[in-house]
């Protein structure tokens, strides 16, 4: 009996955890002037902070001079209003600029640790027009472009690649993108 219970743990360690336990792995290396600029949100997970957000969602980012990075949030309301959410990003982790911090509070709130949330580029094409950004936890996901739209192929493959990270892809809800050039 023993025997049996010593072989068939060892054949589940050999299985290795499920998608949902891993890591949650980032890109190797980003180059963040390269990175910088303005995006489009075509796909995300649904979040409290974007609860309101109905179409044109775009994300501007910027290098500062200190090394940070001013990021400008956009997106259009129902009844036709631009919500705007201006923050602050940091590196993270040096050694490949993947992982990053973000907060939407004041400078003066900035010492507080829980202010800063996770930002890590999980996925990022070679010419830096498409990517997948999320945290460890699995519980954000948005998939951004440089473009207001992306080939469904571009986005499928995209999306084969994050949910081999264990992300439920089923959750991800498009974006709509309409004069988002305006």
């Amino acid at each position: 009996m023993n025997k049996l219970l010593v072989a068939t743990a060892l054949f589940a360690a050999c299985l290795g955890a499920p998608s949902w336990a891993q890591q949650v792995s980032t890109v190797v290396s980003v180059d963040l002037a390269r990175y910088t600029g303005k995006w489009y949100e075509i796909a995300r997970f649904p979040n409290r902070f974007q609860d309101d957000c109905i179409a044109n969602v775009t994300a501007q980012y910027d290098k500062r001079s200190d090394g940070d990075i001013d990021v400008t949030n956009r997106c259009l309301q129902a009844g036709g209003k631009i919500d705007e959410a201006v923050g602050r990003a940091r590196v993270d982790d040096t050694g490949t600029n993947a992982k990053l911090k973000v907060r939407f509070v004041p400078d003066w709130l900035s010492w507080i640790p829980y202010v800063w949330a996770d930002y890590w580029i999980i996925d990022l094409d070679p010419a830096y027009t498409l990517a997948a950004v999320a945290g460890p936890t699995r519980d954000y996901l948005w998939i951004l472009s440089r473009t207001p739209s992306v080939p469904e192929a571009s986005y499928e493959e995209l999306v084969n690649r994050v949910t081999a990270q264990g992300f439920d892809t089923a959750k991800l809800v498009k974006t709509r993108q309409d004069n988002a050039g305006k």
